[in-house]
């Protein structure tokens, strides 16, 4: 029922999504040298290292890290990148991985390769045995202001609690996180 849920969805917001997508990728093309999706090496279910695309809000040249352990990630964002991620709307290139099986809506973010700590404590919980999502428990409890430890609490709470009606849940709670832009770092 959850396959059904993420392909039926992402496919209906990609389709009426569609005039902001083309909108979005001719700003990021007149602004700015480089692709239009950056496709990051993400760590995903049991582990396995899939290509997740986000519409690029990082010059060509900025060093693969996460932001938070950056100093000064500002000096690295494109000329449209903070309304893209203060919006969230730099992640509509994720319904593709929804699409085709990588993630899910509703499941532990997909981290970063180079996130070693986090990957270690969360194979420690198992948390790597979910799919990855668009969105999850901990991104609706305080995203990207929590710390790692807080973050594997909530993504285990998230699998104990798991049913799809709770990610149904998660999916609406999400609705107004972005939409009134709290706990969004940019």
């Amino acid at each position: 029922m959850k396959r059904i849920f993420d392909i039926l969805i992402a496919t209906i917001i990609s389709v009426c999504f569609l005039p902001l997508i083309l909108l979005i990728s001719l700003a990021i093309k007149l602004t700015t040298k480089g692709p239009i999706i950056y496709w990051s090496d993400r760590v995903g279910k049991h582990n396995k290292i899939f290509k997740m695309p986000k519409f690029r809000t990082m010059k060509v040249d900025t060093p693969p890290l996460a932001t938070r352990r950056m100093t000064q990630p500002e000096q690295y964002l494109t000329p449209i990148g903070p309304l893209l991620r203060k919006t969230s709307l730099d992640e509509l290139p994720q319904l593709w991985s929804i699409i085709k099986g990588d993630m899910s809506f509703v499941g532990p973010r997909p981290i970063l390769t180079i996130e070693e700590d986090l990957l270690a404590l969360r194979t420690q919980e198992g948390i790597h045995l979910h799919k990855p999502g668009l969105t999850g428990w901990a991104q609706i409890n305080g995203r990207d202001s929590v710390t790692i430890e807080r973050r594997v609490a909530l993504e285990k709470e998230y699998m104990e609690r798991h049913s799809f009606f709770f990610d149904i849940y998660v999916f609406l709670k999400t609705i107004p996180k972005v939409l009134f832009k709290k706990d969004i770092v940019h």
